[in-house]
């Protein structure tokens, strides 16, 4: 499973607790015409497929083979467990030999039993999300399928000459596996931007962790449809190895899963002051200036009233969103629940600090959040404070951080303040 699937199915995780009425709909009327068409292509190519497609027995085992290794795989993530946030499994190991070896109805069919396996025995998610999966990754086996059969006609016909003779099998094969990566990212992505238009492409398709795991995917994929070309009976010597891949995979992920926000992406609470306090330790021994936002949004259980959790969570989305990407990537950026958002800036001083705060708080009265009444905007507070001049250890920054962010709220809302009163000040614009 690519990481834009882990993107599609995971993003909004909320969506149990939907709303009184429907919060987005141009989302929606997008998604509902877009997961019917991918659907409705899958199932007629596989209408399609079964019907001018003779049925080989030796096909027939190479097909169940594969399945089986899928849902033994399937059966070991379920025992190690996969919370929302990790869905990286290397079931590509088995889709894509499917795709390479066997005709392109089986790519169509094979998604469809393990992804019914992974929703009723691992995590289950929106329904329509799993199906777009499914659909997707059968499209892009199909697609995949009928590219290599071009250049080799019969993988399991007779003796394996184009593993053998290596041109132009293996290169057809690296190439056709690139192509299923490509075709599935960039059907799922559309169904992920439309949930989330104000994400970017780049983050919604690729990034550079996400794409080496992909390429980790294909390749093993590859080698195991090698094994099976072969001989069916070294897929017991490949599941192993594979097996052993995945659990190492999912432990990582198991791992980052916990030291973040769910909701948000952000660190949690207590992974930002893990961080936050080995920073800190650095400024000290160095001498270095270091300054600490608290970041609260304005009246954010009105939003939560008025338009539904949904909307909420989708400005906690968009808020935390927006610090990322007005922040430096070693700023320590976190949420401390609720609407609250805590950022750490080593190497900043006082005029920088309420700088930094002024364009966050800028940016965030910029963002809106499509709404079913139309959009949401929301502000934010922000209080600051600066290491040795407001305190000493974290515990006091965030003391004089909070009576800042109290005086921000105090005074009207929407701007930035430091807990000393003579101290700078930048109010709302």
């Amino acid at each position: 499973m690519t990481a834009v699937q882990s993107s599609a199915e995971d993003r909004g995780g909320e969506l149990a607790r939907t709303p009184r009425r429907r919060a987005f709909p141009g989302r929606l009327s997008l998604l509902v015409v877009y997961v019917p068409l991918v659907v409705a292509v899958h199932l007629g190519l596989i209408v399609a497929g079964l019907l001018t497609t003779p049925l080989r027995l030796e096909d027939l085992l190479t097909f169940v083979a594969l399945v089986a290794c899928g849902a033994v795989c399937i059966e070991a993530t379920r025992r190690l467990g996969m919370p929302a946030g990790v869905a990286r499994d290397l079931l590509s190991a088995w889709w894509l030999p499917v795709a390479l070896l066997l005709p392109p109805v089986y790519a169509l069919l094979m998604p469809v039993p393990l992804q019914a396996l992974l929703q009723f025995r691992v995590r289950r998610t929106l329904v329509y999300r799993r199906v777009l999966t499914a659909s997707a990754l059968g499209v892009a086996g199909a697609c995949t399928s009928m590219v290599f059969h071009l250049v080799v006609s019969e993988p399991l016909a007779g003796p394996p000459i184009w593993l053998v003779d290596a041109y132009p099998g293996i290169p057809a094969a690296v190439g056709c596996a690139a192509l299923f990566a490509v075709v599935n990212s960039a059907l799922v992505a559309v169904a992920a931007h439309a949930d989330n238009p104000e994400g970017r492409w780049r983050d919604v398709l690729w990034t550079r962790e996400s794409l080496l795991l992909d390429v980790v995917e294909l390749c093993v994929g590859i080698l195991v449809a090698i094994t099976s070309a072969l001989t069916l009976g070294l897929l017991l010597l490949a599941l192993p190895p594979v097996m052993l891949l995945q659990r190492s995979l999912m432990h990582q992920q198991l791992q980052a899963a916990a030291r973040t926000d769910s909701k948000t992406g952000l660190l949690n609470a207590a992974t930002w002051q893990r961080e936050a306090g080995t920073e800190l330790s650095r400024a000290q021994r160095t001498h270095d200036p270091l300054a600490l936002l608290l970041i609260d949004i304005d009246h954010f259980k009105r939003v939560n009233d008025t338009h539904g959790h949904l909307v909420g969570d989708q400005v906690l989305i968009g808020v935390a969103s927006t610090l990322c990407h007005q922040l430096r990537d070693y700023d320590v950026v976190g949420r401390f629940g609720g609407e609250e958002f805590v950022v750490l800036l080593p190497g900043t001083d006082t005029v920088e600090a309420c700088r930094v705060a002024e364009r966050l708080r800028g940016r965030v009265r910029r963002l809106a959040v499509p709404a079913e009444e139309g959009t949401v905007a929301v502000t934010v507070s922000v209080g600051v404070s600066l290491l040795r001049t407001h305190g000493e250890d974290l515990i006091e920054l965030l003391a004089s951080a909070d009576l800042a962010l109290y005086r921000a709220k105090s005074s009207g809302r929407d701007r930035v303040c430091l807990p000393a009163l003579d101290g700078p000040e930048a109010s709302s614009a």
